[in-house]
């Protein structure tokens, strides 16, 4: 009888659990990884994220945990929901900082700051995380099959960066704002040399320095102009 007891009473503090949680019994790592790249390949990329991070979280341990962030993060990449993907790729390098894909995942970390950079009117903000990012790779990883494109971003987010400044600098100019201008000019000539924007940098710092009866400072400025960019447009504007 006291077994018999035992027994009703055990079905119902189940039967009581189940009605205020489901209960979820973990799967065969196998079973869950055939289903989210089945969903991944059915281009379902949110319930593939979510099927991969099942099975890291239920087998954190496993040789396949690396790959399952991972994928999980590209999925999310993919479904252009770029925070969660970003907040992946964290766990990734907090808990397998030394793997062999971390190149990787730091590059698509980048990239999903690059894929938010915005107007070039707007604050820079996510072109300055992703510059940030990419540097970070090349540094770390200069072999890496990824320095190569993570390269040629650097140089198209330092554009951007030094385009938002120009836009400022433009503003503040017709503003008579010089001080500031003249601050947003000199971080172009410092920090984005190589860029398409150096060459009117220099003239609008040539013009900023005139405008506050600065006229050494304003030659020196036109001379480098004319030193480094002798084509430009810029230099023939110069000696108008």
């Amino acid at each position: 009888m006291k077994k018999i007891f035992s027994l009703f009473f055990a079905i119902f503090l189940i039967a009581g659990c189940s009605s205020d949680s489901e209960i979820v019994p973990i799967e065969p790592l196998a079973d869950i990884y055939e289903a989210a790249y089945s969903e991944f390949q059915d281009r379902d990329y949110a319930d593939a994220a979510e099927k991969f991070l099942q099975a890291e979280t239920q087998y954190p341990t496993s040789e396949w945990a690396p790959d399952a962030l991972i994928m999980a993060a590209y999925s999310q990449y993919l479904d252009d929901d770029f925070a969660t993907a970003i907040m992946t790729t964290d766990r990734f390098m907090r808990f397998h900082p030394g793997n062999k894909d971390v190149a990787y995942v730091m590059y698509l970390r980048g990239m999903c700051y690059y894929r938010q950079v915005s107007d070039v009117r707007r604050e820079p903000g996510m072109s300055v995380y992703a510059l940030q990012q990419f540097q970070q790779l090349v540094d770390r990883f200069p072999n890496s099959p990824y320095t190569k494109n993570a390269k040629n971003k650097i140089i198209i987010l330092k554009n951007y960066i030094a385009g938002k400044l120009m836009y400022s600098a433009r503003n503040d100019m017709r503003k008579q704002n010089w001080t500031s201008a003249i601050s947003s000019l000199q971080t172009i000539i410092s920090d984005a040399q190589e860029t398409a924007m150096t060459p009117e940098a220099l003239y609008r710092l040539t013009e900023a320095y005139t405008a506050i009866g600065l006229p050494a400072q304003a030659d020196g400025y036109g001379e480098m102009l004319k030193l480094n960019f002798p084509e430009s447009k810029w230099t023939e504007k110069l000696d108008k």
